[in-house]
């Protein structure tokens, strides 16, 4: 898959997480990019049988997507927290920076940061920032 995919497949669960549903026009205004995108965006990931639309043309993720979806997060929030601890960047750069490399990164590099953090008694997660009232409406 794509690093666009599973930045799309990002956004549903984080939007499904904090408002419970997710529609296309908060997909848009999450990743900032045109309807005409996310359209295009979720026609493949329907075809890829990772998203389906319920009622009311809502997004839901399947159980593949949802496994996906969560695997890329999880390193998101992973490499954040990483940085944070190594850099002393705040939490928004470290997460700009996490945001690039949880597309590129190793499964066994994944696992030695994980190794690491237990090692040195730092949080696998920090909390990150939620979506701002103006980015679901």
């Amino acid at each position: 898959m794509y690093e666009s995919g599973e930045d799309y497949l990002e956004a549903i669960l984080r939007l499904q997480e904090e408002n419970g549903f997710v529609r296309s026009v908060d997909v848009a205004r999450k990743l900032n990019v045109s309807r005409p995108s996310v359209s295009r965006a979720m026609g493949l990931l329907q075809e890829g049988g990772y998203i389906e639309f319920s009622l009311g043309n809502m997004i839901k993720l399947t159980p593949s997507g949802l496994s996906k979806a969560k695997d890329v997060y999880s390193r998101h929030k992973l490499l954040t927290s990483f940085l944070m601890a190594i850099t002393g960047l705040p939490v928004d750069q470290s997460e700009e920076n996490a945001c690039r490399m949880e597309h590129y990164i190793d499964s066994d590099v994944v696992s030695g940061i994980r190794t690491w953090m237990k090692n040195n008694n730092v949080p696998e997660e920090v909390p990150l920032p939620s979506l701002s009232a103006e980015d679901v409406e």
